[in-house]
């Protein structure tokens, strides 16, 4: 577990600093480089010990050759026995004479002659004569020139190489003999495993260094990157004025100066961009004030032609309907206008509270179950026992309630329309379902955007200003919520609101699905 930690701390620092993988990647690109070129000089000095040392051995087997006639001259040809005597002596002065170290040696009868049974194999004490196997004796007696063989040997009980000589020569009396020499090649392998060592000690002190100096030259390339990205975070922030410290004429001062300016204009675009939109606020603020007041008085007079319509002819009486028709719903565009623009603005600061939901979804049926009923829409409400608490604006959740409820029946095709309520540990939801004439995928997501319809053509009886799905989402957002829509041509559509229990929750799901079933009752 503890390792497995390290790990996942390990490959997030690899994956957050630069600077890390820039000198993790170029120490392990200088260790392979070190390792191939260690490897290559290994197998290379190797080769020339070995070659330096058989050519060494094969020069000591000829004179080795070329000393028996003087080691043997004084032997009796036709003696057996003197002949034995003088193989014995030979093997003695050959082990040591004119060579730098010992070696071993062996003399082995490949006689034909009369009497040949009756000469002895002579070698030197401790040689294993298993090492000479058949078929490098029957290679030796069909060449005349020398045969070498690597092999392994005991010395001290450790198993060190040593390269095997042997050669046809003729002794004495024309019996001819295989002499075969064992030279020991520890002293090389000594030799090649101190360069071994002294090229893995030389290559981890390279590596040292070719890693420590990466890491100045990385920090030194990086520092800059780090303070743009440092000073595009307090850019973001809302401080505008941090600006890049311009050192040089190389690519890091072009970057900075490409940063600096960038800078600017981005100051300069959203000072204007504030200016705008001060004005814009204070140009809907100032024409909503202005209007009021003709509103008011246009209100009044639309107020009193409604109520004395029973007294006008026909034609009169329905404009007198119509134009307290449209008076309200100016009124109402009005205020949704105001609100749109105080979220434009980012100036809505909500107040929040801890109240029931099932208390604040029962407010909005009572508001809307005399349209329901005009639309002969029946209300289905799912609400679970006991209190849903959590910390709202009821004001926006009436509000976004009392939008999505108006919808839901103004397009249930008269259809009942069911809302739910759940919660779980962290969230609250509200669904609002009906099966009326539904919307495409294409439609649904354009169902939040300002003055959208999806049927533009159809029949509106609530006065729709447009906004007030544009308006609840933003207020869903303020609550650090989600409003969400699925929806089936024909089958109906499902909006979804779901929202923290407490403000300072970030990471919650939804309690309800969002999907589109038939309502049965």
């Amino acid at each position: 577990m503890l390792f497995s930690r390290l790990v996942k701390a390990a490959l997030g620092l690899f994956r957050s600093s630069l600077q890390i993988r820039a000198l993790v990647l170029t120490v392990a690109l200088s260790g392979s480089a070190l390792i191939l070129l260690g490897g290559v000089l290994s197998v290379s000095i190797g080769n020339g010990l070995f070659n330096t040392r058989t050519e060494h051995a094969l020069e000591e087997s000829e004179r080795a050759k070329n000393a028996l006639p003087r080691i043997l001259k004084d032997v009796v040809s036709d003696s057996t026995w003197s002949l034995n005597q003088g193989i014995k002596q030979a093997i003695s002065e050959l082990e040591s004479s004119g060579v730098t170290q010992s070696r071993n040696v062996a003399l082995l009868n490949a006689s034909n002659r009369p009497n040949a049974a009756q000469l002895e194999n002579s070698s030197s004490d401790g040689m294993d004569l298993a090492l000479i196997s058949a078929d490098f004796r029957q290679q030796v007696l069909d060449n005349k020139d020398i045969q070498s063989l690597t092999v392994q040997i005991i010395r001290s009980g450790d198993t060190v190489p040593a390269l095997l000589t042997g050669q046809k020569v003729s002794l004495p009396g024309g019996h001819d003999y295989e002499l075969y020499l064992i030279y020991d090649m520890s002293n090389e392998q000594q030799s090649l495993g101190f360069v071994q060592r002294t090229l893995v000690i030389g290559g981890l002190v390279t590596l040292g260094i070719i890693g420590f100096f990466s890491f100045l030259v990385t920090s030194w390339l990086v520092r800059p990157v780090q303070e743009a990205a440092e000073a595009s975070e307090i850019m973001a922030s809302g401080d505008l004025s941090r600006r890049l410290q311009v050192r040089g004429t190389d690519v890091v001062a072009v970057l900075a100066t490409s940063f600096n300016h960038m800078a600017d204009s981005l100051e300069d675009k959203i000072n204007d961009l504030d200016s705008l939109s001060k004005m814009q606020q204070r140009f809907v603020s100032d024409v909503s004030h202005e209007l009021r007041t003709p509103l008011t008085t246009m209100r009044l007079s639309a107020d009193f032609l409604f109520s004395q319509k029973d007294s006008f002819s026909d034609g009169s009486k329905r404009s007198a309907e119509i134009l307290h028709t449209q008076m309200d719903r100016f009124d109402k565009l009005l205020d949704d206008l105001l609100e749109i623009s105080r979220y434009d603005a980012a100036s809505v600061t909500p107040e929040y509270g801890v109240h029931d939901m099932n208390g604040l979804v029962g407010s909005a049926l009572a508001a809307i179950q005399q349209f329901a009923d005009s639309k002969d829409v029946y209300l289905d409400a799912v609400i679970p026992s006991g209190a849903v608490q959590c910390e709202v604006d009821p004001r926006r959740i009436d509000r976004i309630l009392n939008n999505l409820l108006t919808n839901a029946i103004e397009h249930s095709e008269g259809r009942p329309v069911r809302i739910e309520v759940g919660q779980n540990q962290k969230a609250v939801a509200v669904t609002v379902m009906d099966n009326g004439i539904g919307m495409t995928e294409s439609e649904a997501n354009q169902a939040f955007n300002r003055f959208w319809r999806a049927d533009p053509s159809r029949k509106r009886t609530t006065g729709g200003t447009g906004l007030g799905l544009a308006i609840s989402i933003e207020d869903a957002l303020v609550h650090n919520g989600m409003l969400e829509v699925t929806a089936q041509p024909g089958i109906g559509a499902c909006f979804r609101l779901t929202i923290p229990k407490r403000q300072d929750l970030a990471d919650f799901e939804s309690p309800l699905p969002l999907a589109v079933e038939k309502i049965e009752l």
